[in-house]
């Protein structure tokens, strides 16, 4: 049985010197509690797998986050004040999930890339005007999910990306489809919904798992050819 220790919504305001003491936990949840500050005590607790600290008011993270070699499952940062995460983030490798969504990131770390244990990365309604090229790094990571940011481009490095099924590109500034995602053999689906895009790439017809591709709110002609020829192979176009 998993050591856990749950303290969701308790208003606590500030962890308790105790749970810094637990060395045992494998799952801390702090979600929900007012939490403006994170002390380095937090480096600690070596075996935790899953640590929640979402939807709290935190406007940093110490470096000692990295430290948690432990975490091989969760770790949630989403809706709080973050203005950058620290790059020891990067010593994560066995990390599966990580979302640091809901914030104020107006950049990523080229440490991000070194995170390759990564299934899924949120990084949702940021600030974020452009990616590390260190993404590519990621090579087994299978939902990337960047909606309400302000990127104009991603990476070419995304090329490498070879197990990517979902992407998330809502409401962004792009202006056309990334070519970065030609040749992706498992992309499924891709939500560009609410960017800049006028015109479609030949290289869409090419993609041979593409079920989804949602380019609404964009000044997509729905009666193109390619259209046409993409939803006959089966793939749902909404324009």
């Amino acid at each position: 049985m998993r050591h856990t220790l749950n303290l969701w919504r308790r208003q606590l305001g500030e962890v308790p010197g105790t749970v810094w003491q637990q060395t045992a936990l494998q799952v801390l949840i702090l979600a929900d509690n007012g939490l403006t500050h994170l002390p380095p005590d937090i480096g600690r607790l070596r075996r935790l797998t899953t640590l929640d600290l979402g939807h709290n008011a935190l406007t940093s993270v110490p470096d000692e986050l990295g430290d948690l070699s432990g975490l091989s499952d969760f770790l949630y940062l989403h809706d709080n004040r973050l203005s950058r995460i620290p790059g020891t983030l990067g010593n994560l490798t066995r990390l599966r999930y990580l979302n640091i969504g809901e914030n104020e990131l107006a950049e990523l770390p080229e440490a991000l890339g070194s995170m390759t244990g990564l299934v899924e990365l949120r990084a949702q309604h940021n600030r974020l005007a452009a990616l590390p090229d260190s993404l590519g790094g990621l090579g087994g990571l299978r939902e990337l999910w960047l909606r309400g940011n302000a990127l104009t481009r991603v990476p070419p490095s995304v090329a490498a990306l070879r197990e990517l099924r979902h992407l998330d590109l809502r409401e962004n500034l792009l202006s056309e489809v990334p070519p970065s995602l030609a040749g992706l053999p498992r992309l499924r689906q891709i939500d560009a919904r609410g960017n800049r895009i006028s015109r479609l790439p030949e290289w869409l017809l090419e993609l041979p798992a593409l079920e989804k591709l949602d380019l609404r709110w964009n000044a997509v002609d729905p009666s193109l050819p390619l259209v046409r020829e993409l939803e006959r192979r089966g793939c749902v176009v909404l324009a």
